[in-house]
């Protein structure tokens, strides 16, 4: 990567993007001595009214308004690219985002990668007017493929996986510009952890049944509630609940883990999900992109609840589809699942076995070095 500057572009909407950027630049620095990878939040050099768009007006749609926001996923999937809303909101994007712009030409990149279609949108404009000659690509960060990450003038897409490309592909995306990698996890998924040493630091038996309670960076779920429900049911198992960035389950939790010590490990937002996952059996979770992709490199089974109506639904289908989930549809179901689970080890193990055959954990690199080669296949070419 001598001489080469990659730029990393993601919205807060949801961690997934974030977490699939920070996971490329880790792999950079790792594995690239001289790694020059640069990540930046896109709505930082954005108006505060776009950003309120893009990060709290989603949060509180998927949070409180789930049903309408499967209506304007399904709308803006089947609107016209050129239609005049559409025209009106690329309009409005691109007044809105001029830091970003500027930020982007003082930062002078070889390439540029977006795990959010919003920069890429906003990119794909620029190199239109020629305002922009560095190669922009997309990472879409979910198993499924929404119309608003399709643009034009783009250099590459990269794919969760099979399925995905072949929507691209039909979407009229040449094929020589798709390229199945997967999602993009941190390295840390690709050496998993000793699940004794990560049981034990959290003062759980590695010897026990472990559950792993998640609800996404945002703490979705009502996860106390769900872990009140799982402690009830008869058996000699542990319960680790991940409540993310939402203090108030957390501080519930908390006090539920008072009243079962030593059943229940109840943590915030963390940077070492890894060791949660190596320690776990199962993982029951929202369905989200990075997450899927984390458990599946970690070949972690999960039980997928609550998902957010489009890409969450596509993802669970696709984990169903493949025997590495089930599903639960409300609380009732999930405690009958994790009962099943525990009196059927096999199908647990069958579960694990389906798991880890989808998962890949180097997507980050496979990333980067597709990025890398057709920069020096251009420089070779000039």
């Amino acid at each position: 990567m001598a001489g080469k500057r990659i730029l990393l572009l993601s919205v807060p909407a949801g961690a997934g993007h974030t977490r699939a950027a920070e996971a490329i630049r880790a792999s950079a620095a790792i594995v690239y001595g001289d790694a020059d990878a640069i990540h930046l939040d896109a709505m930082a050099f954005a108006t505060a009214r776009l950003r309120k768009v893009y990060t709290d007006l989603y949060i509180l749609l998927v949070k409180r308004a789930p049903g309408l926001w499967s209506h304007v996923y399904r709308l803006s999937n089947d609107a016209c690219r050129d239609g005049w809303v559409n025209r009106l909101r690329r309009w409005i994007e691109r007044r809105d985002s001029r830091k970003l712009v500027h930020e982007i030409a003082a930062l002078a990149p070889s390439a540029i990668v977006c795990t959010h279609f919003q920069p890429a949108e906003i990119l794909s404009q620029q190199i239109a007017a020629g305002a922009l000659s560095c190669p922009v690509y997309v990472q879409v960060t979910d198993f499924d493929l929404h119309r608003m990450w399709i643009h034009p003038h783009v250099a590459g897409y990269f794919a969760a996986n099979d399925e995905v490309a072949f929507r691209m592909r039909d979407a009229g995306i040449p094929a020589h510009l798709v390229h199945v990698t997967g999602i993009p996890i941190m390295p840390a998924f690709a050496r998993a952890p000793s699940r004794a040493e990560c049981a034990r630091a959290l003062g759980l038996d590695p010897a026990l049944t472990t559950l792993l309670l998640m609800g996404g960076g945002a703490g979705l779920g009502g996860l106390s509630a769900v872990a009140q429900r799982l402690l009830a049911i008869p058996g000699n198992f542990q319960l680790i609940v991940l409540a993310g960035r939402n203090e108030e389950e957390l501080a519930a939790l908390q006090r539920l883990a008072v009243r079962h010590p030593g059943r229940l490990a109840a943590l915030g937002f963390t940077d070492q999900v890894e060791r949660l996952m190596a320690c776990a059996d199962v993982a029951i979770t929202k369905p989200g992109g990075a997450t899927t992709a984390e458990c599946l490199a970690m070949g972690l089974p999960m039980i997928v609840n609550a998902p957010i109506p489009g890409q969450e639904e596509h993802n669970a289908n696709f984990l169903l589809e493949h025997g590495a989930a089930l599903k639960a549809f409300d609380l009732q179901t999930l405690e009958y699942r994790i009962r099943y689970l525990i009196a059927h080890p096999a199908r647990l193990e069958a579960m694990r076995a389906s798991a880890r055959a989808l998962g890949r954990p180097h997507a980050a690199l496979h990333v980067l070095e597709t990025v890398l080669n057709q920069h020096e296949s251009d420089d070779v070419h000039v």
